[in-house]
């Protein structure tokens, strides 16, 4: 008979020790934390459901980014100002520019910062065209008919002295002949003094561009001396040909110390009703300082806006000797250096009906 041998006994199971355990558990606690962590920054991230109400925010210049974090969460367009500049140092964004901003409330940080980098939305405007040649009175009537704005603001911004051009002398507080003519995008935010900062500033931006800052050494005569005679220029050209030849003329004659002879000027002190129609004798008589014909040298001030390309011819007048100009046809001038020849084309152009 076999002997019997008896079944082994199962070996005990090791307990894990007590510091598995509990590492274990700080472990599975430490997951389902950030896990509801996780779940609670992503909705900061990305708030739940779509996004909110409208809000336009003005991020104004000089703005930081922290600044600019804590307008928007004062607007409840993010969730959290920290959150939010931690979410550009992870993704990368910044800085923003100054401007207004069309977003939501309760939007994503990521739809937010993709509006940001766009840039700013353009505001409300409107459209404001000034042409070449006008007066100051008449680019006010022009102002007039924007929304919130008005003549007499705007001519009382005019008057204050707070705008000046960088050409303007010291002690000239005349405006006049200071304003670019273009065709300006008015915002509804800005006001008759911004409007009118912008159409000198620009003025200043081009005439610079153009080199009047080396107006004295180009032509004998300051940068404000020039810009007067742009102004004559541009009341006086109809083809942009003829502008360098009249430029020249008005600079021969006042080297000749002979008057100007410009009737322009006469309509300059008269009311704005009477431009357009014929100057009377009494208008040719009237004494001052704007009456070319009894007066030489320069007028005090420019008397219209010039254009670029009057800008340009006074500043590059043509060469030549000329000393008078008439009009030959409906656009263009004869020019002369001999006074019995301007005679001669002063006839032929009153044949064609051309002048009185």
């Amino acid at each position: 008979m076999a002997d019997l041998v008896a079944d082994p006994q199962p070996p005990e199971k090791r307990r894990a020790p007590r510091w598995m355990v509990i590492t274990g558990l700080v472990a599975a606690i430490a997951l389902v934390i950030l896990g509801i962590g996780g779940f609670w920054l992503k909705r900061q991230i990305d708030p739940s459901g779509a996004p909110g109400a409208k809000v336009s925010i003005d991020i104004p210049r000089g703005a930081s980014t922290s600044d600019i974090a804590a307008l928007l969460a004062e607007k409840d367009v993010i969730t959290s100002a920290r959150i939010f500049r931690l979410y550009l140092r992870v993704k990368g964004g910044g800085p923003f520019q100054a401007g207004l901003y069309n977003l939501r409330e309760r939007s994503s940080m990521g739809d937010v910062l993709r509006v940001m980098e766009d840039g700013p939305a353009l505001p409300p405007a409107t459209n404001l065209t000034i042409p070449e040649g006008l007066v100051l009175e008449q680019v006010a009537k022009r102002v007039d008919k924007l929304p919130n704005l008005s003549e007499e603001a705007f001519l009382a911004a005019i008057a204050g002295g707070e705008v000046r051009s960088r050409y303007q002398p010291a002690g000239q507080s005349s405006l006049e002949g200071l304003l670019f003519p273009d065709t300006y995008r008015i915002e509804e935010r800005e006001d008759e003094v911004a409007v009118l900062r912008r159409m000198v500033s620009t003025l200043d931006d081009v005439a610079a561009s153009l080199g009047y800052d080396q107006a004295k050494a180009r032509t004998g005569y300051s940068a404000y001396e020039v810009l007067t005679v742009a102004s004559l220029v541009e009341a006086e050209a109809k083809d942009d040909n003829d502008r360098a030849k009249i430029a020249r003329v008005i600079y021969n004659r006042l080297a000749k110390r002979m008057p100007l002879g410009i009737d322009a000027t006469f309509y300059f002190v008269l009311p704005l009703e009477r431009r357009g129609t014929s100057l009377r004798q009494s208008d040719l008589a009237r004494a001052g300082p704007y009456n070319t014909r009894q007066n030489t040298g320069l007028i005090p001030t420019p008397i219209a806006l010039p254009g670029r390309a009057s800008l340009e011819a006074a500043l590059n007048p043509a060469a030549g000797d000329w000393l008078f100009y008439v009009l030959k046809d409906n656009r263009t001038h004869a020019f002369s250096t001999d006074y019995n020849q301007f005679l001669r084309d002063k006839r032929t152009a009153q044949e064609k009906g051309l002048i009185p």
